[in-house]
């Protein structure tokens, strides 16, 4: 357990290296610089940060999102919330008020690293519950660092070469949606990760892929692909996953250089699910030397 320097808040661990919780902190008002500090050492070093209870409006989302660095806004613009478009909504609520049975984006439903296919990804993801469903509709986190760091010596030494190509127009494709349009096209192309990166504030290794990698580098696409499931699998097993079950008023915020997530299924014409997210511009991959 870790006290903040105002002696207020406390960071408390979710799943042993993986994950703190933020106890006594009200994000939506003017933090002190030690109260920063303190949420992005501890983000910095578990990768996972909870702070529940939040009455988050969205300009109190991005004003906190702010403490942690400069926020993108996503290609897909049909998701951004009027007048602020640094925000990504996910609603499942119609014209009416009511579920509509559609869910708003079932590519959340497959392990994926936020703006993978970009060439300078997202840092973090910050995620605010303003309604959500009484069954389903949580978020789970695998942790890839711990996964990488599991594997034997022969496999780490052997992924720390590979590259893959992360392609978000193929992943809308295979989650059953319309491929993006020529404009958006031409903000996201394919591009090449590293299947092994340095995650810059602690130096140790992670695994980078999910749902946007396509194939491999050197690879044939049938041998792409019994690697992937070989390396998701393992990745995704019960011990790397930290499964975070949504109240209203949850804020999560995650590293993508070290974690990848999916949201499990609700049902969509009786329950409401609204989330909203920002995110962190980040950096060029680092690959592991």
């Amino acid at each position: 357990m870790t006290t903040a320097s105002d002696g207020k808040m406390e960071l408390r661990p979710l799943r042993g290296d993986f994950g703190v919780e933020a106890i006594g902190v009200d994000i939506s008002r003017p933090l002190a610089p030690e109260t920063v500090q303190a949420l992005r050492h501890g983000f910095d070093q578990h990768r996972l940060l909870v702070v529940r209870g939040q009455t988050l409006s969205p300009d109190t989302h991005i004003a906190f999102t702010r403490h942690f660095g400069p926020l993108e806004v996503h290609v897909l613009n049909e998701y951004h919330k009027d007048r602020h478009p640094e925000i990504f909504e996910l609603s499942n609520i119609g014209p009416d008020g009511k579920p509509n049975a559609v869910h708003p984006d079932r590519g959340t439903l497959f392990w994926h690293s936020d703006a993978s296919f970009q060439t300078v990804p997202a840092l973090a993801t910050l995620l605010y519950a303003e309604q959500v469903p009484r069954e389903g509709g949580h978020t789970m986190f695998a942790d890839m660092i711990g996964a990488y760091e599991a594997l034997g010596a022969a496999e780490r030494a052997r992924y720390r070469g590979m590259r893959a190509i992360h392609d978000l127009h193929v992943s809308r494709l295979k989650a059953g949606y319309p491929g993006m349009t020529e404009a958006q096209r031409a903000k996201a192309p394919p591009v090449e990760q590293p299947l092994v990166r340095v995650h810059p504030p602690t130096g140790r290794l992670a695994l980078y892929l999910g749902s946007h990698a396509q194939e491999f580098v050197g690879l044939t696409e049938y041998e792409s692909r019994g690697l992937f499931e070989r390396i998701m699998n393992h990745c995704t097993e019960p011990r790397f996953v930290y499964e975070h079950v949504w109240r209203p008023g949850d804020l999560v915020m995650w590293d993508n250089r070290a974690t990848v997530h999916r949201a499990t299924e609700y049902d969509a014409a009786a329950e409401p699910r609204v989330v909203r997210r920002t995110v962190l511009k980040g950096e060029v991959p680092i690959p592991a030397g």
